[in-house]
Order: structure tokens, then sequence, then C-alpha cells
């Protein structure tokens, strides 16, 4: 049984009860029996939003072996095998097979994960099934089921209600509005009524706030408003600035590779080289062009920074983007609870015409008498524990009266509450009646114009005075203006608690005691935070559903914009088309009264014009968005499954000093994956020079192949992948973003690798030709030893693009400085330990050799501290 057995769409919110239940064979009391129920879940499926569909591992693995430069080591590999070279073989299937198995553990960690934090939201369900009631899980849910509904529920799929009493759903995270919805169980007349005026439905994912209720399920799974939703988010996003430009890299430079070794084999074999040793000489420059450890540094830096994220509250689904936030040039952020605390709290207080921040404690009139009112008419109570509960409003008011010294508990036993006149939206306001000694107390508050119309006086420190409610009137709106929430606060005394409680009898000849304005404030990291958005060169964007005032009072607050900054209201967005739209956009700092479906048209103004959007959210309707704006960010506290799907990180926080965090960190990410591709191309720049420039000096080929891979292996593998962890740049957050499409080699990259290569393979030369001029037997040796001393001189100048190493400390780096040791350690032993010279084709080198190649290998290091020193007085690469 499905809910709908037409190809017409139903619109259940036009049928009558019965005329629903009868169409899906149900019963409204009974409820399906199991077998029924049964049936139907075979035919209709389970109640959950599908995902895409998961990659078996094996496949997973696989595809980590199909990059580009890849499958030319692979190539490599195979040739080396066939030339009799079976230790060269090893070495590059291994450092394959090692790229591998990262990249497979991390893709497979990342389903798992999502899976897990799937099936922990899935809720169950309290259904009537062969007339009694029932809790299954939320997933075995049928069209025809009867679910029962409480305050506090999730609803588990679409419902058409059939009985309720006081019914309130929080339907937010679908359609945007922040107030709970009243339902009501009579059919509607119009047929494409908006999500959120049928209320005679409930939607699967809101959550019931008030009262209880029964209702007749209408739509399960993918069939929901909810998984409508959740199917226009299936599709694969596009890469990542960084994946584009590694892939557009990698290719490229395989492709240089294969041309000069074919080249190079092609003009020695013409020259009447031997064509095996030819072979062999292309192979080494092959291996040693193209930076095979590469893969294996992008995906640990992106893992180790998804790490450190998770520790500041940030939940990375993509890897790539955590490099991606580096490039971000906007920030669009919701205000209640990322820019502010999402709790209420008094900004002010005024009475006798003084202006305080808060309470000052428990003093003479009238400041005495406002406390008592707002912490006694008041609805919120305090638990044993000293928590508060009940509206926001009335929690800050009466937080607010507790901190001043006005203690309910005690009040309340002082003077009991008699009788109330409840709160309505027509009186806009309540009062309450207290036992004051022998006489009652009656204390009243509500919107200022309201209650200043039935004030005859007002309330000041000699008693009471003439009141003036115009200028009372006009100080309640300047606070308004403000964006505070304005209360007033007046009382009367009256002799005893009258038979007949009558709101326009009792509610007159009121003295005015004062007025309280309210906030929900930002958070204290949140202007800081902004500060240091805007001197990285990233725009913040406040973006609400609050009234424009609200909205202008918060960004003031928090830099977002100065005096007389422009808010765009949703009703004036509404009326822009796109173009008129974008020529407005990018002056606009704050956005009030904002639905959920203009988010979509803020994200494409802004990247029309060329900005790189990171976008918040939580609710379903802001999934578009999210998956629209080049980083979406979902809420971890409040959002919602589809929202935090659609999304490239979570904030588990919901804060957005925590965006700030990320960004910082994606740009440090991609700070250290340029500096490994400085150095391991820089290194196999050397390497090339050194085997390319020898014939054509004299010189025998300088290298062997296993010594080419033995180099690449152990410098560009350890103390590479040590650059992973170096800490971020002291300038980091003071430039500008990255532009998403600039070279990986800009801010003079490219120069570096090009003249500090040449050095490398120049001093390997001049190490090889004073060797061999010399008469030393073990010039091989020496060559090789300055060469990989070169590099890991070279990777410790190279930690910043600016400050000296001696400045950044040379400790600083520790997991790096232990890689060098082991490295050096490692390149000994290839050299004095016996059993590993026929091995590597090394020999023992005397104490004079030894220090000659730690002298010459040294020279690196100077030129790049050097070039440093060029950089910081702007007379090289300027702009970095």
């Amino acid at each position: 049984m499905t809910a709908d057995r037409s190809e017409q769409p139903v619109h259940w919110h036009c049928l009558a009860i019965l005329a629903a239940v009868a169409r899906l064979d149900g019963d409204a009391r009974q409820g399906l029996s199991a077998a029924a129920a049964a049936a139907r879940l075979e035919q209709s499926g389970p109640n959950v939003l599908h995902e895409a569909i998961r990659r078996h591992p094996l496949v997973m693995l696989a595809s980590q072996f199909t990059d580009f430069m890849i499958l030319v080591l692979i190539a490599a590999a195979v040739i080396a095998g066939a030339i009799g070279e079976p230790q060269d073989t090893i070495a590059i299937v291994v450092i394959v097979f090692l790229n591998g198995s990262i990249g497979f553990v991390q893709e497979y960690r990342a389903e798992r994960a999502m899976a897990a934090l799937k099936q922990m939201a899935a809720p169950l369900a309290n259904v009537i099934r062969d007339g009694t009631a029932q809790q299954i899980p939320a997933s075995r849910l049928v069209p025809g089921d009867i679910v029962q509904l409480e305050a506090g529920n999730i609803v588990p799929a679409d419902l058409r209600l059939t009985e309720l009493a006081s019914l309130k759903v929080d339907e937010s995270a679908l359609t945007g509005e922040s107030l709970a919805v009243e339902k009501r169980l009579a059919p509607l007349q119009e047929a494409d009524l908006a999500l959120g005026d049928r209320v005679n439905l409930a939607y699967k994912g809101t959550v019931v706030t008030y009262g209880r209720a029964r209702g007749l399920v209408v739509a399960t799974g993918m069939q929901t408003e909810l998984g409508k939703v959740a199917a226009l988010l299936s599709a694969e996003s596009g890469k990542t600035p960084l994946q584009k430009r590694l892939a557009r890299f990698g290719q490229s430079l395989a492709l240089a590779v294969l041309a000069i070794c074919a080249i190079i084999f092609i003009a020695g074999w013409l020259r009447g080289e031997p064509p095996l040793v030819m072979l062999l000489t292309a192979i080494s420059l092959a291996v040693a062009a193209i930076p095979e450890a590469l893969p294996a540094v992008v995906t640990i830096s992106l893992a180790l920074g998804a790490a450190r994220m998770v520790k500041q509250n940030a939940l990375v689904r993509r890897l790539p983007a955590v490099e991606t936030l580096g490039s971000v040039t906007t920030i669009c952020s919701d205000k209640t609870g990322t820019l502010t605390q999402n709790r209420m709290q008094v900004d002010c207080v005024q009475a006798a015409g003084e202006i305080r921040p808060t309470l000052q404690g428990m003093e003479n009139s009238p400041w005495w008498e406002l406390g008592l009112a707002m912490a006694l008419c008041n609805d919120a109570v305090v638990d044993a524990a000293g928590t508060l509960s009940g509206d926001p409003t009335e929690t800050a008011l009466l937080e607010a009266a507790q901190a001043a010294g006005f203690g309910q508990v005690a009040l309340r036993e002082t003077r009991p509450r008699l009788a109330e006149l409840p709160f309505d939206s027509e009186r806009a306001r309540m009062s309450t009646l207290h036992r004051d000694g022998e006489a009652v107390l009656m204390l009243v508050k509500g919107a200022p114009e309201r209650v200043l119309a039935l004030c005859v006086d007002r309330l000041g420190a000699a008693g009471t005075t003439a009141i003036d409610r115009t200028v009372l009137q006009d100080e309640a709106e300047r606070l308004a203006a403000q964006g505070l929430r304005v209360l007033a606060f007046a009382l009367r005394r009256l002799p005893r608690v009258p038979d007949a409680l009558d709101a326009a009898t009792l509610e007159s000849a009121l003295t005015f005691v004062g007025l309280a304005g309210l906030i929900d404030p930002p958070r204290p990291e949140a202007a800081e935070s902004v500060a240091a958005c805007k001197a990285a060169g990233i725009i913040p964007v406040m973006i609400t559903g609050d009234h424009p005032a609200t909205a202008r009072a918060i960004a003031q607050r928090l830099g977002i914009i100065e005096d007389g900054g422009k808010v765009l209201a949703g009703s004036k967005l509404a009326r822009l088309s796109l173009a008129e739209f974008e020529r407005e956009v990018e002056s606009v700092r704050v956005y009030a009264r904002i639905n959920p479906e203009q988010k979509i048209k803020i994200v494409r103004a802004l990247q029309d014009k060329g900005e790189f959007v990171a976008m918040t959210g939580d609710g379903v309707n802001d999934a578009p968005a999210l998956k629209m704006a080049d980083i979406g960010v979902a809420m971890g506290r409040g959002g919602t499954d589809v929202a935090r799907e659609a999304a490239h990180m979570t904030l588990l926080d919901d804060n957005f000093a925590t965006i700030v965090h990320a960004v910082r960190e994606g740009r440090r990410i991609f700070d250290n994956i340029r500096k490994f591709v400085k150095y391991t191309m820089t290194s196999n720049s050397g390497e090339i020079w050194t085997i390319f420039l020898a014939p054509f000096l004299g010189l025998p080929i300088s290298l062997l192949p296993i010594h080419i891979l033995w180099i690449n292996l152990v410098t560009d593998g350890l103390p590479g992948l040590a650059l992973a962890g170096e800490p971020a740049e002291r300038n980091v957050m003071r430039r500008p973003p990255r532009p998403p499409q600039e070279s990986i080699f800009a801010h003079g990259m490219w120069q570096h690798i090009l003249w500090v290569g040449l050095l490398m393979g120049g001093v390997s030369l001049l190490t090889q030709a004073w060797a061999i001029h010399s008469g030393s037997a073990h010039w091989q040796s020496m060559v090789f030893t300055v060469l990989t001393l070169s590099q890991l001189g070279h990777v410790l100048a190279i930690r910043s693009e600016r400050e000296s190493l001696f400045a950044l400390g040379v400790w600083s780096n520790r997991m790096l400085i232990g890689a060098l040791l082991l490295t050096f350690v490692l390149q000994m032993a290839v050299l004095y330990v016996p059993w590993l010279n026929p091995v590597f084709r090394t020999a023992p080198l005397g104490l004079g050799e030894l220090a000659a190649c730690l002298a010459l290998s040294s020279v690196v290091f100077i030129g790049v501290e050097i070039e440093k020193v060029l950089v910081r007085r702007g007379w090289l690469y300027a702009g970095r």
C-alpha cells in the first residue's frame, strides 16, 4: 500500500479525516494489523532517507590507484622489473601501495562515520497496531499506520492529523518558520497551499513542542516532504580547487617528464650510448621527477587538519573541504546561536528617568518594585538545582532579578500568587495578583504601548508623580530601535482579590514602574572573530529572520556594519531580480527577515560576482543553499540530518568563531601543501639537473636508479610528510584570501624550484668532479650523500616562506626534526652498514670525505635563507 494509488498527487490537507483513512484502507481506532503492516513495508520500503549508493571497499581501494602520476610510477616499476632491477620495482610498488592504503583508510572511515551518525539519529515511533499502543523503530512505519505524538517527539513520518489536544509543532527545520505552528483538524480548501499553511498535517523531522495528537501516516521515506528535499541533494558535488589544481599539476608534470625522458633516451642512443644505460637513465629521471609522495602528503595533511578541527568543534565531512576553506572570501552566517548566544538576556532597565545596564540590588523605589515585578509577574520557574525553565523572555527577566537579589522562591513565600490574568495576543500583557500584607499587589507586564495607555501616574524615588506617556513611549521606541525587545512594568494596589477577574476593570488606573530591554546578546568571542575575518580579507555577512532593527543592532555591536550601514529586508530582496540584486549584493552586509529559500539567491549572486562563499544553515530548506555554497556549514546542535548531509562541515558548537578557526586551519594546510610541493619539486629538480647535465660535462652518470628511489623515499617520505604538521605562518590571517584559480606555483614558487634545483644539482656535480679529480673511488657515494643532505637542509629552510629558521625556532616542529634525524641516521646506515653497501651500491666514506659532504650540502640551506632576507625586504616575490 502506498500513500497514493493514482498518478496524480493526493492533497491530503484537503481531505476530511474519514476520507483520508479510507483512501489508505486504514482504521483510525485500531490501526493496522501486524500482517497488513508487514505487507505494506515490503511494498513501500523502509521509512528512511536513502543515501547515495555506497561503494564497495574493493572499489574504494582500486580507485586510489587511478591517479595519472600513480599510473606512470606503476609503469616505471614494470619497466624496471623487466630490465632486471627488481629492487627498484619493489621500492616503487611499496611507495604506491602505502599511498593507496592511506587514501583508502581515510575514505572508508569517512563513509563509516556518516553511517553511524545517521543510525544514531533514527528515532522511535509510538504506533497503534492491532488496537494496542506499541513503540517501534520509525523506519518500520508504513502508510496507513496510526501514530501517537506528544510534546518532545520528533514526527516520524508525514501525517494527516486525526485527533489533537492543543498541538503545536516546530516546523522551522522544514519551512524556516521560527514560531511553532498551532495545528487543526478541519480540511482545507486550497490545494496549492504552502507547507507551513497546511495546518492539519505534521511533517517528518519536525518537533512537537506542546500538546498531543494522533495522525494517519500518509507518506514515508523519500515520499515525505523531507525526503523530497533530500532527493535534490543526491548529486555529487564538483571537485574542490585543490583537487583541480593537483589533477592539472600531476598530468602536466607526468607528460613533461615522459617527453624529457624520451628526448634524453633518443639523443643518447643517437650519440652511440648503450641503449640499456640510456634506458636506465631515462627511468631514473622519470622516478626522480614525479613526486610520488604528493598524494600521501595531501591526504595526511587534510586528515591531520580535519582531526585538529574536530578539537575546535568543526567536523569535516569531505577532506578536501579542509583546504577549500582557505579560499573563502565571504562568510554568510546565521545570527541566532552562531553570532549570538541563542538565549535572551536583559540588556538594560529604565526607571525614574534613568537607564542602567542591569538591576543593581534591592534598592529603594522604583528599582525595588521593578525587580519585584520582573521576578513575580513571571511564569518561569527555578528548580532545586537553580536551573531556570520557561519562556526565554521570562527566564531572562527572572535571571536578571535573581542576580540582583530578588529570589523568586523567597518572594513567593512572602507574596504568594493569588490570581492571574494570563497573557493573550489581543491584550499583549499579563497580570498577577499577590498577597502583600493585608492588601493585594497587582503586577502588570506587557508591550509598552499597551501598558502605558493604562497608566495614570509613575513611580519615582519619592512616590508617585505625574506621567508623561509621550516621553516614556519615545524612550521605549528608542530602545526598540537599538534592537531590544522592550517590556513595560506597572502595578496597582487593591484591597482584596475581586470576585470576578475582569481584565478591562482590573488593568486600569495603573502606576508605571519601568522598562526592561532584552536581546539575544552576541557571543563574547564573536566580535573578535569578525575583526579577524576583516583582517584576513574575508567579508562577514549576517543573515537572520529577525526584525531589521534587531539585525542592525547586533551587526553594529559585532563590527559587521558601521552606523548607517545597509540592511536589506527579505521583502525587498523578493522584489529584486537576480540581475538587480547582483548590482547591490557586494554592498550588503546584513540581511533581515530572510527565509531559507532566499539564501540560494544570496549565494548565487555572490558567486556570480566572483566571491567564494561559506554559508551556514540548519534546516531542511537550507540544504540547497548549503550544497550550492563553496563551503556549506551545518549546525551540529540544532541542525537536521539533511542539512548536515548537504554541508561540507558541521559546527559542533554552532559558533561563528569556529568557522574562523576553520578558515585559519584551511590556510595553514594549503600553505603546508605548497611547502611540500616546493620541497619535493625542488629536490626532484636537483636530481634531474644532476643526472641530465653530467654527460654534457664529461662526467659519468651520477646516480643509479636505486639511489634516486632511496632519496625520494627517505627525503620526500619522512621530512616531506612532517611538513604537514608545520604551524601556521604568523601572517596567515593578515593576508587576503587565495583566489580559487590561482596557480599552486604562484608567489615565486616556480622561480625557487628552478634556481634552488640548479644550485642543488650544481653542488652535486661539483662534488662529483672534485672527487673524481682527487682520485676518490667513492665519488658516487659522495654525490649520493651530498644530494640527500642538501635536501634535508632545504626542508629546514622552507618551513616558512618569509621567516628565518632561527626566528621560527629550530624545535617548533619537533616531528620534522625527528624525521630529519632519522633520515640522517638511515643515510649513514646505507654508507656504513656493510650488508647494505652491495644493495645500494655504496662504499664507506672517510672522515675527510664525510666532512666535505656536510660542508657542501649546507650551501643550499644558506642560499635559501638569503632568498628569504630578500623576500622580507620586498626585493623578491612581492605580495607574499
